[in-house]
């Protein structure tokens, strides 16, 4: 029975992710900051364990209580929306310790016992912003394209050991608390310069066509973690499926 570790499991995309993997037979060991086990399923296939990705100390508590892993899934992430010019540095170094360190501190935690056992699997959950310029969303992107140019350089290193990295991209998803967990880093990001040209694109996030939901993401995922092949990139959900079919017309 394999056994795989999600970060970021207190809501939306992780929690359907662990959601998913356990109700697929697997051991599921579910992070959070905050361990909430009435969140998921009464299990001994799932164990709740406390991780703060930008705390070194806490990744090596992490790992050393979940034992060998057969997948590592990097899903934590904060979130920031506002004009660039108005993003403090200190924001922006904020949004990279977990989008961007998290996830090298996670994937240094775990590629030891991988290449040793020479097999593994690293899912890396970025953004449909890596697949398309977004206005407002500068800082976030520049987070989430570094994992992906990471990823895509590590996974050549990690295949001479039978090591896969993947990529899971996610759409737009109005139904995660992306907006929620970033409100107070967002306060004063849009000054009244940019008001004539954020208005309407707020307005279109409130009334968006196709969007991507955590089942969509966690389905992604299941199917990431289980490819055999060298591909790298996985986009979940409608909207950031049309992305990759409009870049490849």
């Amino acid at each position: 029975m394999k056994t795989v570790l999600i970060t970021g499991c207190s809501s939306g995309y992780g929690l359907e992710t662990a959601r998913h993997f356990h109700a697929k037979g697997w051991n599921v060991v579910a992070t959070m900051r905050t361990p909430r086990e009435d969140m998921l399923p009464r299990s001994d296939r799932m164990q709740v364990v406390a991780l703060d990705v930008t705390s070194p100390a806490s990744v090596a508590a992490a790992i050393r209580a979940a034992g060998p892993i057969d997948v590592l899934v990097n899903n934590a992430g904060i979130g920031v929306v506002g004009a660039f010019e108005a993003t403090p540095m200190s924001t922006t170094r904020e949004i990279f310790e977990t989008n961007t360190f998290g996830v090298m501190a996670m994937m240094h935690a775990v590629v030891p016992q991988f290449r040793e056992r020479r097999s593994g699997v690293i899912v890396n959950v970025t953004s449909s912003t890596t697949l398309a310029a977004f206005p407002l969303a500068g800082v976030y992107t520049a987070s989430k394209t570094a994992v992906d140019g990471l990823s895509g350089s590590v996974a050549h290193e990690l295949a001479a050991f039978g090591v896969r990295i993947k990529l899971v991209e996610p759409g737009y998803g109005p139904g995660t608390r992306f907006a929620e967990n970033g409100g107070a880093r967002m306060q004063g990001l849009i000054p009244d310069a940019y008001r004539p040209f954020a208005d309407p694109i707020f307005t279109a996030f409130a009334n968006p066509g196709a969007v991507t939901t955590a089942a969509d993401v966690a389905e992604t995922v299941w199917q990431a973690a289980n490819d055999a092949s060298d591909r790298l990139h996985f986009a979940a959900g409608p909207d950031a499926v049309a992305l990759v079919q409009a870049k490849a017309a």
